[in-house]
């Protein structure tokens, strides 16, 4: 049996996404796409080349160029050259989807809290609106650092290696991750160490297997419908073989292509607070597929919610005034904005106060 949610008295749906896909049921009108502020409502999209860069090259100037202007203008990229074997990543593909076939018995002893602060655990998203639109999928989310953070209840024993593979795949993701912090500060003349300054070593990293079960109505429903990150760097591994994600450009959806051994990185909305709106937080969304399952892992990069992060104060200028308030906990702030509809980083937009003599 699917967990339950509740809100406003109303329990959810009769029968879980897995069901429904199995059965090859019609989506209720709560999974059903609706107008919004975030982007066309239009399942088609375009294809157009997304940057590439070599981890390899980011000492140069010429890569730090690159990386600099793919995340002022897209805010994505796909990194290669980043010293992870393609027989690994297939690997953490395979125990992915080893989980996700398992019986729904077994896998709800890993079932998340109904909290919106609780996002750790197997399911779906907690409904925190009457006008939230459901996504069409299972999501298994970890946090992996640091490591006094993690849940071993949660973490599943069945793939037996899951947990090894987990371990060894966040350390290495990890590493990345400085790396690209780093850089992404180099690009833009800042000492880089800077943004990780913010996190005053109180860094965290959250993990989330995702799940697309086939859906008879792709036309209608989305695996995950428009947003941006809340973090700072999201490092996504996708599928080796089915396309899906999109992402925003120039108001009309991309596709991002499947490269096997690359990594799609997409910044989140902290990193575009932090860098005063230099770097942009990419809206993106997941289509669904009549005929093929698909699997993606993502890795998300995001300060202590106890931290208050804000603009680099070098970034801040007569030219470009400081864009955005200080915030703490913005993970919340965003969810919450995303299911009623508002734009997270409206909400804490600055408003420059002139005097009035």
């Amino acid at each position: 049996m699917a967990a339950t949610v509740v809100f406003a008295g109303k329990q959810s749906l009769p029968k879980s996404v897995q069901e429904m896909a199995i059965n090859g049921d019609e989506p209720p009108q709560e999974f059903i796409v609706k107008e919004s502020k975030f982007g066309p409502k239009e399942t088609s999209a375009i294809s157009i080349p997304i940057p590439i860069i070599d981890v390899r090259l980011l000492s140069s100037e010429d890569e730090l160029e690159k990386l600099r202007s793919a995340l002022s203008s897209g805010g994505c990229f796909q990194a290669v050259g980043h010293g992870i074997s393609s027989a690994f990543l297939d690997r953490v593909r395979e125990v992915g989807k080893r989980f996700f076939t398992l019986s729904m018995e077994e896998k709800e002893k890993y079932a998340r809290a109904p909290a919106v602060t609780d996002s750790e655990g197997y399911g779906n998203d907690v409904i925190v609106s009457e006008k939230q639109v459901r996504d069409w999928n299972y999501r298994l989310a970890l946090d992996v650092y640091p490591q006094h953070r993690r849940k071993p209840a949660l973490w599943p024993q069945n793939p037996s290696d899951f947990s090894e593979m987990l371990d060894e795949y966040s350390t290495k993701i990890k590493l990345l991750m400085d790396v690209l912090l780093k850089a992404m500060a180099k690009s833009l003349n800042l000492e880089e160490g800077c943004f990780l300054k913010q996190f005053a070593d109180r860094e965290m990293m959250h993990s989330r297997f995702n799940y697309y079960p086939r859906c008879s109505k792709p036309d209608l429903v989305l695996g995950v419908k428009p947003h941006t990150d809340s973090g700072t760097v999201t490092i996504l591994l996708q599928d080796r073989e089915v396309e899906g994600l999109q992402i925003l450009i120039d108001d009309k959806w991309v596709n991002v292509p499947t490269i096997p051994d690359a990594f799609v990185v997409n910044l989140g909305d902290q990193m575009q607070i932090m860098s005063n709106g230099i770097f942009k937080s990419p809206l993106h969304r997941v289509v669904t597929n009549t005929e093929k399952l698909r699997m993606s892992v993502a890795m998300f990069n995001l300060p202590d919610p106890e931290i208050e992060i804000g603009p680099v104060d070098n970034l801040i200028d007569e030219k470009r005034p400081r864009l955005y308030q200080n915030v703490k906990d913005y993970n919340v702030i965003h969810y919450k904005c995303y299911q009623e509809g508002i734009v997270p980083l409206e909400a804490i937009k600055f408003v420059q106060h002139s005097d009035q003599n």
